[in-house]
């Protein structure tokens, strides 16, 4: 994740460069109060679109078909290490119920031996944690490396879906961002996601009932 200064900097730059883009488009061998005048008409003029755009990552995310089936295998992944879990759990916590039934009967042969069994049910605890530890591990390196490869995909597409529209700079809508607010007709969040989609296919992963 990029730092704050990382997001400042941005910032600065995304301004200055609309700022030169309208100058641009707009400057005339003319007096620097009509200059100004021209530039506080094309801001307030509707019906100009600067080149930039942004993307509501969250909406991009809750549509666009390969972040589905990817969210949807960590699912899968995350109640299958459950399942494991649940399954050892179960499987310390009959034993300890059975050594504390036989504990109260007297129900094994020498002092030697119900020490064992302590020691093996304490052994599978452990082994538990160790278990649980491996797979929570194994989980977060999974989603980590799904969203780096969400991220290159995007990144990727963007690349292509810009060469047809042309913008000079896409930001992305989210909490992190440096748009705190922007006018609606700069959000192409739905045209992304068609895009990515007509790239991408539709859904492939499902959901067993």
């Amino acid at each position: 994740m990029k730092n704050s200064t990382h997001y400042i900097i941005s910032g600065v730059l995304a301004v200055a460069l609309i700022i030169l883009f309208i100058l641009h488009f707009t400057s005339r061998p003319t007096t620097g109060e009509t200059s100004r005048g021209q530039l506080s008409v094309l801001l307030n003029d509707s019906s100009v679109t600067l080149p930039v755009a942004y993307v509501n990552v969250d909406s991009l995310l809750m549509n666009y078909n390969f972040a589905k089936d990817l969210n949807e295998s960590l699912l899968r992944k995350e109640e299958s290490t459950r399942a494991t879990l649940n399954q050892r759990q179960n499987q310390i916590s009959s034993a300890a119920q059975e050594f504390e039934r036989k504990l109260r009967n007297n129900a094994f042969l020498s002092q030697d031996r119900a020490q064992q069994e302590q020691e093996r049910i304490l052994k599978m605890d452990q082994e538990y944690q160790q278990l649980a530890e491996r797979l929570t591990q194994d989980f977060m390196l999974e989603q980590e490396k799904l969203n780096i490869q969400m991220e290159d995909t995007i990144k990727a597409r963007m690349v292509e879906y810009n060469r047809s529209r042309n913008y000079e700079i896409i930001f992305s809508n989210r909490t992190t961002s440096t748009i705190l607010f922007a006018n609606d007709k700069y959000d192409i969040t739905n045209d992304v996601v068609e895009f990515l989609n007509s790239k991408y296919g539709p859904v492939t992963a499902t959901t067993e009932e």
